[in-house]
C-alpha cells in the first residue's frame, strides 16, 4: 500500500512537471495539451513501462534450457525470498550490470547483461540477482520503472523547447525563447531530482534484503566492487542515450556517476560495500552459504 501511495504521488509530481513545461512552451493551450498527454502517459506507463524499458535495452527473455545456471540461480533465490518466479532476461552488453522491473511480484522480470554473467562468479551473480529480487519483494520496481519512462518523456519534451520557443513570442508561447530555454533546463533537472529522491535510499535497503536472500553479504559486496570498477570503463550506449533509466541498474551505468552526492542516482559503492561487510561480520557463524543453483 505504501509503495502504491508513493507511486501515485510520484505520478502526480511528474504530471505537474509535464504541465508546467507545457505551459511554458505553449501557454494555456500548451498546458491543457500537456495535461491530457500526461494523463494518457501515466496510464500507459503503469501497464507497459516494464516492456518499454526491456525493449529499450534489447533484453531477450531466456529459458532454463538457454541459460541453465543463470535461470537456476534466479529460481533458487526467488524460492528463498518467497516470490513467484520472475521472467529472466539477458541483455547483449559488455558492461556488467542488471536491473529488475515489473508492476508487482506476479509480473516481475530480472535482466542481466552478458558482461555481468561473464565477469562474475556464480556466487556474485547470486548476490546481484538477490539485490534485484529485493526490489521486487519491496515493490520498488513499479515506481522505479514508471519514473524512468515518464522522466524520459519530460526530457524529450524539453528538447523540443528550443524549437518551439524560437518560433517567436506569440500568445501561444508568452515567454518566447526565454520560456523555452527555462523549460529545457528546469524540466530535466526536476525530473532528475525526483529520480534521485526515490533511488538512493532504496539501494541500501535492497542491498540489505538481497544479502539476506542470498545468504552471504560478501557475495554482493564483491559483485558491487567488480561491477563498479568495470561499469565506468565499459560504456553502455543504451544507457547513455536514455539517462532517465540509470536509477534502475544496480550500479549507475553512466560514466562518472558513482559518487555519493546530490546529483548521483546511487550511493557510493564504497559506502554500500562497507555496510555489507559490517553486516557480514555481524552474521551468526560468518560462513558462506551454499549457492542457490545446486
Amino acid at each position: 500500500m505504501m509503495n502504491h501511495t508513493r507511486t501515485a504521488i510520484l505520478l502526480a509530481v511528474m504530471t505537474g512537471i509535464f504541465v508546467v513545461v507545457g505551459s511554458m512552451l505553449g501557454g494555456e493551450q500548451g498546458m491543457l495539451i500537456a495535461f491530457l498527454v500526461a494523463c494518457a502517459m501515466n496510464f500507459f506507463a503503469y501497464w507497459n513501462a516494464d516492456k518499454i524499458v526491456l525493449r529499450m535495452y534489447g533484453a531477450r527473455e531466456v529459458s532454463r534450457a538457454e541459460a541453465p545456471q543463470f535461470h537456476g540461480i534466479v529460481a533458487g533465490l526467488a524460492e528463498r525470498a518467497g516470490l513467484p518466479m520472475p521472467k529472466v532476461y539477458l541483455m547483449d552488453n559488455p558492461q556488467p550490470n542488471a536491473f529488475a522491473t515489473g508492476r508487482n511480484p506476479q509480473n516481475a522480470a530480472v535482466a542481466a547483461t552478458s558482461g555481468l554473467l561473464q565477469m562474475l562468479t556464480p556466487e556474485e551473480v547470486a548476490g546481484v540477482m538477490a539485490h534485484e529480487l529485493a526490489h521486487v519483494k519491496s515493490r520498488d520496481t513499479l515506481t522505479m520503472t514508471v519514473t524512468a519512462t515518464i522522466a524520459g518523456a519530460i526530457g524529450m519534451l524539453a528538447q523540443f523547447g528550443m524549437f518551439f520557443g524560437m518560433r517567436g513570442s506569440d500568445n501561444r508561447n508568452p515567454l518566447g525563447a526565454v520560456g523555452a530555454i527555462a523549460a529545457m533546463i528546469i524540466a530535466p533537472l526536476a525530473a532528475g531530482l525526483v529520480q534521485m529522491a526515490i533511488s538512493r535510499g532504496r539501494e541500501y535497503e535492497a542491498d540489505r534484503i538481497g544479502a539476506e536472500i542470498c545468504g552471504d553479504p560478501r557475495w554482493l559486496a564483491s559483485a558491487l566492487q567488480k561491477i563498479s570498477g568495470a561499469a565506468h570503463a565499459i560504456p553502455n550506449q543504451e544507457a547513455e542515450a536514455n539517462p532517465a533509466t540509470a536509477h534502475l541498474f544496480i550500479i549507475n551505468p553512466l560514466a562518472g556517476g558513482a559518487r555519493d552526492s546530490l546529483f548521483s542516482t546511487h550511493p557510493s559503492t564504497e559506502n554500500r560495500v562497507a555496510r555489507l561487510m559490517e553486516m557480514a561480520r555481524g552474521a551468526v557463524g560468518g560462513g558462506a552459504r551454499r549457492g542457490p543453483w545446486g
